[in-house]
């Protein structure tokens, strides 16, 4: 009798030993902040009509005209979402073939407010054509790296290219001259 009481306690044993366990599967938190990259395009408006000094708001010369439909030639394959220009004649008629070709209407900025918090939170993310002057070009490519990296261009200078790219906290610029 004595060894049918060892193999019933070997029984008991053995369950009351093998309990379930459970656990908890790890789960890592993981967060994916996404990186945006956004480009822009700074050029100056192309050669403008010099005859009458006084005019404040001259239109495009032939030579003018040809350069601005060699820009649009030059940005074929970009993918610009907006295109800018100062509400001048000259980077209005300078915008306008690129902006045709890509089916964007052209959206106005004031020179005087490069760059600021609206400007920076709507271009978000984009490929942007911005279309300005001898000397706010360089400010507006300056302002955008948060540095002093270009100097004004001289008056007569109307085929630099001046191209931003930022990702996520990296900035980068380069400067083309196109003619």
């Amino acid at each position: 009798m004595r060894y049918l009481y060892l193999p019933i306690f070997l029984f008991v044993i053995s369950f009351t030993s093998c309990k379930e366990e459970v656990t908890t599967p790890v789960v890592e938190e993981i967060t994916h902040t996404e990186v945006t990259t956004t480009t822009y395009y700074l050029i100056r408006h192309a050669e403008k009509d010099r005859s009458d000094p006084e005019n404040r708001n001259p239109s495009l010369i032939e030579a003018g005209q040809t350069r601005a439909n060699n820009w649009a030639t030059v940005f074929k394959d970009v993918s610009f979402d907006m295109i800018y220009s100062t509400d001048y004649a000259r980077t209005q008629e300078t915008a306008t073939p690129t902006a045709t070709q890509k089916g964007l209407e052209i959206q106005s900025y004031n020179p005087r407010t490069l760059f600021d918090e609206n400007f920076q939170k709507t271009t978000e993310g984009k490929t942007v054509l911005v279309v300005g002057h001898s000397n706010t070009t360089p400010s507006f490519t300056n302002a955008i790296l948060g540095e002093q990296k270009f100097e004004q261009i001289d008056d007569s200078n109307n085929g630099n290219l001046y191209i931003v790219t930022i990702t996520g906290k990296e900035k980068s610029a380069q400067l083309l001259h196109i003619n």
